[in-house]
């Protein structure tokens, strides 16, 4: 696999994830609506929803040059 091919494979990844993060977003607050929210539930959400900011920001520091000042 070549350098571009890898990097936009992380790319489409990364798309992937961010999408998730924000749909976890909304399972959220849509829990939190319910008149009797499953706080076990939601915990379990918040868990996932943290993993994954862990992962996109991984991603972005392979995608992402680091810029000497």
């Amino acid at each position: 696999m070549t350098i571009e091919a890898h990097e936009r494979e992380q790319a489409a990844r990364l798309e992937q994830l961010k999408m998730e993060h924000r749909d976890l977003d909304d399972a959220i607050e849509a829990l939190r609506l319910q008149s009797a929210p499953n706080q076990l539930q939601i915990a379990r959400l918040k868990k996932r929803k943290l993993r994954l900011r862990d992962e996109i920001a991984m991603i972005q520091d392979r995608l992402i040059p680091d810029i000497i000042a």
